[in-house]
This record gives C-alpha cells, sequence and structure tokens, in this order.
C-alpha cells in the first residue's frame, strides 16, 4: 500500500531571507539545518491528504510547523521571477528553477555581483619554482592578495575561483588551441573558416589564448579564424570586452564577437561547421531533483516552497508534469543506464516490511539543463564539433548521487553547507558530471546512435588531454614535477 497521496511535503528550513551580512552566523545554521535534515531522514514520510505527517519522537521532534496551504502556492520558473529583486514569498517551483534563480538572477544571482574569477596578472614561470608545493604557496600568495583587494570592496562573500585555464595559462589555452586547428586541418581546411563558439568565457582568458596561439604557430589558419563568445553575465561580458580592448593594437584579435545572451535562449540557426567550446561552464548548469517510491520505483520530483516567512521545504510530485525531466528520465532509460539510488532493491524490499520505514528513496539529482543543452546544440548548431571540460567528483557534496558542493566565502574562509536550499546570489553551487553517461545521452541526441558506435565521441581526462595536445614542458618544475598534469585530477573532458 502507498504510504502518501498526491504530493509530499519535506521541511527544511533554509537560511532566511532577512539574512544579513553578519555571514559569521552560517556555520552555527548549518549546524542546525544539519541536525533537522538528519532527523528528517529519520522520520517516516506517511500522508494525510497533502502533506506527509512525520513519526512524533519525544525532546527530538521539532514543533510540527509545516504550513498546509502550499497547493495554493504561485507556481513559477527562473525566467517569471528574473525581473524580481528578492524571491516572492508563497512561490514554488521545481529545483532546477530555484538553483538557476539563485545562480543566475540578474538582479541578485551568484554570477552577476558575487563571482571573481582568479587571474594573475602574469603568467607563472614554473621553470622558476622548486616544485608543485612552491607553485601552491604562490598561488596561495596571489589568492590572499586578491582576496584583501575584495575584502576592501565588500567584506560580504565574495567568492573567488580558479580554473586550469587561469593557473596554467597561456599552455593550458595553447592546449586547446592546438586540438582546434588540427581537428580543423584535418577535416575542414582550407576549404571552410574556423568558426569557434565558446560558452561562458570567464575573464576572456581562453579566447585570447587560443588566438595568441592561431596567431603565432597558424597564420593561414588565423586569416579565416571567427571567434564568438556567449556569455549570460552581463558583468563578465564587460570583462571580456575589457580584456581585449586594453591589448596594444596590433595585439588586439579583430575577429572576435561577444554575445551577451544565455545559451538556452539561443534563437540563430548556426548552419556552418563549427567548434563549441565549454570550458569549466557545466557545473553550474541547474538540476532538477528526483527521488522513488520505495515500493513502486515510481519517480517523483521535487519542488521547492517558499512560505510567508521564507523558509524553503521539498515539496514531491509524480514525475510528469515537467516534459524536460520527463525526456531525461526517458532518454537515460534507453542508454541502459541504472541509477545508484535504485541498486538495493531487494534490501529495501526487506526495510519497508518495518513499521516507520521511509517511502521515498535517496535523493538524486539529475542535470536536465546539460539535457536542454545538448538539445540546444543538435537544433541550432547541427555541424557543430563539441569540446566539454568539467568536474567528473567532487568532495564534501551534500547528500544525494550526483549532488553539489554549497559553499561560500566569509573573510577568507570557506563556509560549506548541507543543503541548496540557501540564500540566492550568496553561495556557489555546483555539480560533477557523469561522463561517460553524458556521452551516451549525447551520442543518442545529436549522432542519433546508440552508446559507443561512435569512436570519434570520446572521453578523456584532464591529464590524458593536456599529455596528448600540451606542452607539458613548460609546466614543469625544477623537480620534475608537473602541475599542470598533477593537479584536477577530477575533471574530464567529451570531444566529438
Amino acid at each position: 500500500m502507498k504510504r502518501f497521496a498526491g504530493s509530499v511535503v519535506r521541511r527544511i528550513p533554509s537560511v532566511s531571507t532577512r539574512w544579513s551580512s553578519r555571514c559569521h552566523q552560517l556555520r552555527n545554521s548549518n549546524v542546525w539545518l544539519e541536525h533537522r535534515r538528519q532527523l528528517h531522514q529519520s522520520r517516516l514520510l506517511l500522508s494525510a491528504e497533502k502533506v506527509v505527517k512525520p513519526v512524533f519522537i519525544p525532546f527530538l521532534s521539532p514543533p510540527e510547523d509545516e504550513d498546509h496551504d502550499y497547493e495554493n502556492y504561485r507556481r513559477a520558473t527562473a525566467k517569471d521571477i528574473a525581473p524580481l529583486s528578492e524571491l516572492p514569498t508563497r512561490t514554488k517551483m521545481l529545483v532546477r528553477d530555484f538553483i538557476d534563480n539563485s545562480l543566475y538572477n540578474p538582479n541578485y544571482g551568484y554570477f552577476s555581483k558575487q563571482a571573481v574569477i582568479f587571474s594573475p596578472e602574469k603568467d607563472f614561470e614554473f621553470s622558476q619554482m622548486r616544485d608543485h608545493l612552491h607553485f601552491m604557496n604562490l598561488i596561495a600568495k596571489k589568492y590572499k592578495e586578491i582576496e584583501g583587494d575584495v575584502d576592501e570592496v565588500d567584506e560580504v562573500a565574495r567568492q573567488v575561483w580558479h580554473t586550469p585555464t587561469e593557473l596554467f595559462k597561456p599552455w593550458y589555452g595553447y592546449a586547446i588551441a592546438k586540438y582546434l586547428v588540427t581537428e580543423y586541418k584535418l577535416n575542414l581546411y582550407p576549404n571552410k573558416d574556423l568558426i569557434i563558439f565558446e560558452m561562458g568565457a570567464g575573464n576572456g582568458t581562453l579566447m585570447l589564448n587560443i588566438l595568441d596561439y592561431i596567431q603565432k604557430y597558424e597564420p593561414s589558419v588565423y586569416k579565416r579564424t571567427r571567434y564568438n563568445i556567449i556569455e549570460i553575465s552581463q558583468k563578465l561580458a564587460e570583462r571580456q570586452y575589457q580584456r581585449h580592448d586594453v591589448r596594444d593594437a596590433q595585439h588586439r584579435h579583430h575577429c572576435v564577437e561577444i554575445i551577451n545572451k544565455s545559451i538556452f535562449d539561443w534563437d540563430v540557426d548556426v548552419e556552418d561547421d563549427c567548434f563549441f567550446v565549454g570550458m569549466e561552464v557545466i557545473d553550474n548548469f541547474a538540476h532538477d531533483l528526483i527521488r522513488y517510491d520505495t515500493e513502486t520505483m515510481q519517480p517523483f520530483q521535487a519542488l521547492v516552497s517558499v512560505d510567508d516567512e521564507g523558509n524553503y521545504s521539498e515539496i514531491y510530485e509524480p514525475v510528469g508534469s515537467d516534459p524536460l525531466i520527463a525526456r531525461y528520465l526517458a532518454l537515460r532509460k534507453s542508454t541502459m543506464y541504472r541509477t545508484p539510488v535504485l541498486n538495493h532493491h531487494l534490501l529495501q524490499r526487506i526495510i519497508n516490511m518495518f513499521p516507520f520505514s521511509p517511502n521515498l528513496s535517496a535523493p538524486e539529482f539529475i542535470p536536465t539543463k546539460l539535457l536542454l543543452l545538448l538539445e540546444t546544440l543538435n537544433k541550432r548548431f547541427p555541424k557543430h564539433r563539441l569540446v566539454l571540460s568539467d568536474f567528473s567528483s567532487l568532495p564534501n557534496a551534500i547528500e544525494g548521487v550526483d549532488a553539489p558542493v554549497v559553499q561560500t566565502r566569509y573573510k577568507g574562509s570557506m563556509v560549506p553547507c548541507s543543503t541548496y536550499m540557501v540564500q540566492p546570489g550568496w553561495f556557489d553551487i555546483f555539480f560533477p558530471t557523469n561522463w561517460e553517461l553524458l556521452r551516451d545521452m549525447y551520442l543518442s541526441i545529436c549522432r542519433g546512435s546508440r552508446a559507443g558506435n561512435d569512436k570519434a565521441v570520446k572521453v578523456l581526462t584532464h591529464k590524458d588531454f593536456c599529455q596528448r595536445y600540451g606542452e607539458i614542458e613548460r609546466t614543469k618544475t625544477q623537480s620534475g614535477e608537473n602541475p599542470m598534469l598533477m593537479y584536477y585530477e577530477n575533471v574530464k573532458m567529451l570531444l566529438t
């Protein structure tokens, strides 16, 4: 017998929307949140019409404060909320819309105001370093200087983060450029131009490094190169213009176009052969959250509801009302992938025999916005070649399969969180990617073939790619250690 009817509510109080700049309070809040989360996961989700009733545990159970009016809340999307200056109350939305709004809302989103990308003014001279620890100390010193400059402007959490593009410039960018030129000359040169689209270009460093390489080492190809940046953040788009314009006239690249637009709003058909590049971008693509009925294995999709006081709750409803989630699960099923959440089905049947057993599985985060990217590439860039890179795993993630890391920074210290339901705009939320599953889904959507049938679509580790295309002697220290090969072991690439 099913233990819930209709929607299911699991109350997890958020960091209040009235949260002030005193970020040190977050540490105590997170301990309390973690206690509440663990307590609620140990309780039975029993239905009573609309809301699941928890088991009462004397002295431990918090007061029953569920909002029974959540079904009357307005259902919204991230696009609906984009014009607003704060997250509205008495609202509910899919988890991906909540995360998307937290990161990209133009008025208060994380990438609209908080993100600062670490980019040293001078390139590192690896041949002058003793070993990788010497390199780490130099990074820490420069990081402290940047954070000090940031804190002078705004002492509230403004996170500084780094990428291999910035740490190993220009050599990492040169490796990407060498791959692009090699594939271009093998398949398109000299009949067609080298057209590059980069999604989410950050400071614009990769663009400059790629074009510098082509201009210096492949002048005949450079004459036929066109570089386009698709950037959702107005702040970063302005930064990219600035980085390019401050160069001397003889070092400027006149083949660059910067388009301040989300790739998910792209409505122009690009019929040319092109390369589509996304480096360290897809980890911030919003995910949806699903759980499974422990008896029937029916999937349920999560929504976040915001009550009158600005507190958040997870609400569950059967999958089906949202076509993107339904498409993702159907496509994933066709790849023969089986979620780890359902690996212990027989054990779960035994657990179900006990009283007060949970009726929903552990959480699983699914990359629905990443699916939307693949569909956009297939529709709008039908002749593309793809270069993607990002995390394959992450330490200190919140609970769940393919769950994100949620963190912010306060006065040089990282403040980790145990839930994604935090104050929008103040926290970075980033996910790992299952690259082998992504490869199979890409094949199905963009190549019309089954898993493993196209050897040109491959997954490489960061180290393998750099060894194949990078000038690794340039990033070797005096001890023989090579930071560009040693670091980012949890990063993979998809090349098509």
